[in-house]
């Protein structure tokens, strides 16, 4: 998979190839370095070396690459920035132990390593390439890993879902990587950037990833960012309207004739009192909501931890935001995202703004069981490409004289 996006043309300057290998290891940072078991036994501190020397890394090559410290100016990352402030000053009082200040290190790494590339940041599509390949890399090593150890990567601990047997990647994971090549893919077809022979090279394995790891969250996302970005080429593209009505008729005929088996593939055998609970996520919801918090706590939280809540994980990018970084993290949270909605909103049609479309659709679709708006992660790393995509390209100098 990792060659399907040979591109049909690039009307722009193709990046320097160090802006692709910093966002790649960016986006192995991501991965994180807990999950399945692999087929070789990959000690957690390893794990987290490597992520965290990839960060190291991919800041070194784009302060390289931006010796100079040009940046790009970028709402999304102010923002954000101010969000790793008001992180950093919760997390100074040691609630959260030391750990809290090693991920606000982390993430100011990261969000320093974006300002840093904010100077390549030009609406181009070139970013939105080495994002699927990258990913593409990724489900790659599941798909061996499946192939090499199918107990390991479809393991009883996760119900027989597929997990990543290489590198320790759980259903959630795997899923959201697929969804986000899928839909990706789709749209660069769609704007005439990927040859359809490419285009579903790399859209049935996702598909089929995807369907293995039987994740509601992704597909749910899929299917939304994926509807959003067409309709909002509607009234510009022919084509666009043919697929959007391929797809409704298509999903309909799901529904009514295959309907007993979507049902089961959703329930994923759970009882209708474990899925009516999110799969136990509302407990654990409930009992944080509960918890006595002082003022400050009230206003910006405990400081950054594992995302998780007496020992579980809270699987809510809200409700972590509400707990690590309190009522000042969700009014910025909020803010980077209505800034985002709105500058899509107000960019004219393109295969650009298409994408941006579908990835903040999935990422507000993903945000209310999954947890990642917070600290560095994928979804941010997905925002951080939307706002890319929604960048202007700089103006040419006028010649003189």
């Amino acid at each position: 998979m990792a060659d399907v996006l040979e591109t049909v043309a690039r009307p722009v300057e193709r990046l320097p190839r160090g802006v692709g290998v910093a966002w790649t290891l960016l986006i192995i940072n991501t991965l994180g370095s807990a999950g399945a078991k692999t087929v070789l036994p990959l000690p957690r501190s390893v794990s987290q070396l490597i992520t965290m020397g990839c960060l190291g890394v991919a800041f070194l090559i784009a302060l390289a690459l931006n010796s100079k410290l040009r940046v790009r100016p970028s709402a999304y990352l102010a923002l954000l920035s101010a969000l790793l402030v008001s992180s950093t000053v919760a997390s100074l009082d040691l609630e959260g132990g030391f750990g809290a200040l090693f991920r606000c290190f982390r993430f100011a790494l990261f969000v320093a390593t974006l300002w840093l590339l904010t100077r390549w940041w030009d609406g181009g599509i070139e970013l939105v390439r080495h994002h699927i390949r990258a990913y593409a890399v990724v489900l790659a090593t599941v798909v061996a890993g499946l192939v090499l150890s199918p107990g390991n990567a479809l393991p009883f601990d996760y119900g027989g879902r597929l997990t990543g047997a290489l590198w320790p990647l759980t259903p959630p994971q795997v899923g959201q990587y697929a969804a986000i090549v899928a839909g990706l893919s789709v749209l660069l077809w769609l704007g005439g950037r990927l040859d359809r022979r490419n285009a579903l090279c790399a859209l049935i394995p996702s598909i089929g990833i995807l369907l293995l790891t039987h994740t509601r969250t992704a597909t749910l996302g899929l299917v939304a960012g994926t509807v959003v970005a067409l309709l909002s080429q509607w009234l510009s593209s022919a084509r666009a309207r043919k697929v959007c009505t391929g797809l409704l008729v298509t999903g309909l005929f799901v529904v009514v004739v295959l309907g007993g088996l979507v049902q089961a593939w959703f329930l994923r055998g759970q009882s209708e009192e474990n899925f009516s609970s999110l799969t136990g996520r509302a407990k654990v919801w409930d009992a944080l909501l509960a918890e006595p918090r002082t003022t400050l706590e009230y206003l910006f939280g405990v400081g950054l931890t594992d995302k998780s809540y007496d020992g579980l994980p809270i699987d809510s990018s809200w409700l972590a935001v509400y707990h690590e970084q309190g009522y000042a993290g969700l009014l910025l949270v909020a803010s980077f995202l209505l800034v985002l909605v709105v500058v899509a909103v107000l960019r004219p049609p393109s295969p650009a703004r298409a994408c941006a479309i579908f990835l903040i659709t999935y990422c507000l679709s993903a945000s209310f069981t999954e947890a990642g708006f917070g600290d560095a992660s994928p979804y941010l790393l997905h925002l951080a490409l939307a706002a890319s995509l929604l960048a202007r390209a700089p103006a040419e100098p006028k010649e003189t004289g």
